[in-house]
């Protein structure tokens, strides 16, 4: 009898010790790519000249979006949405660098970029290059762009006289420079992006 008690008290002892089961961690909102082999990262000048990569940005959580100035929806839409996410992150939005990286330098001038940019947040920075930087950049993070030629139209100034199609996600690195999250533009939006970039900044 003895003996069945101290097993009896062994195994609650034990199972005490193991405490409660651990909740798993929430899942974000996006699609989580974090390990991904590919969007690791970039090496292309700023709207002020000065080369820029991710190791610039260590500390903070980085949005990165490739588009162009004479966009008409898409990009000034996701810029605003990264606008308004840094600020509904409070204090931690000075954690939070937002990047736009142009497909279109022959018309996105570093100061027609600059102008564009910071129109949105005074944070925000655009990076341009070569068009053969601007590939490999963009091959690099899976962004898909093509011009398409627009002189059917009827316009004739030089802004309007060709569009780009590209590819319309935000990519989130975390503090340490590693690429965690694909923003898609279908169901996006600022609530979840707040939510998952104050996340991201916790990791």
């Amino acid at each position: 009898m003895l003996t069945r008690s101290l097993l009896v008290f062994g195994l609650a002892a034990a199972l005490a010790g193991c405490g409660a089961p651990e909740e798993p961690p929430a899942k974000f909102n996006a699609t989580d790519i974090t390990g991904a082999e590919w969007a690791r990262g970039f090496d292309l000048p700023d709207h002020t000249g000065k080369r820029r990569t991710l190791a610039d940005f260590r500390g903070k959580a980085v949005l990165v979006f490739f588009g162009y100035t004479s966009c008409p929806d898409a990009c000034p839409t996701a810029l605003a949405e990264m606008a308004q996410v840094v600020d509904r992150l409070g204090p931690d939005g000075a954690r939070v660098q937002g990047l736009f990286v142009t497909i279109d330098a022959e018309r996105d001038t570093p100061e027609r970029l600059e102008r564009y940019v910071t129109a949105f947040h005074p944070s925000f920075l655009g990076l341009r290059g070569a068009p053969e930087e601007v590939e490999k950049t963009a091959k690099e993070f899976k962004v898909y762009f093509r011009r398409a030629d627009q002189a059917s139209s009827g316009h004739s100034d030089h802004d309007a006289g060709y569009m780009v199609d590209h590819s319309t996600a935000i990519f989130v690195f975390d503090p340490q420079g590693r690429v965690r999250l694909y923003v898609s533009q279908n169901g996006r939006s600022v609530d979840t992006m707040v939510s998952d970039v104050r996340r991201v900044l916790a990791s």
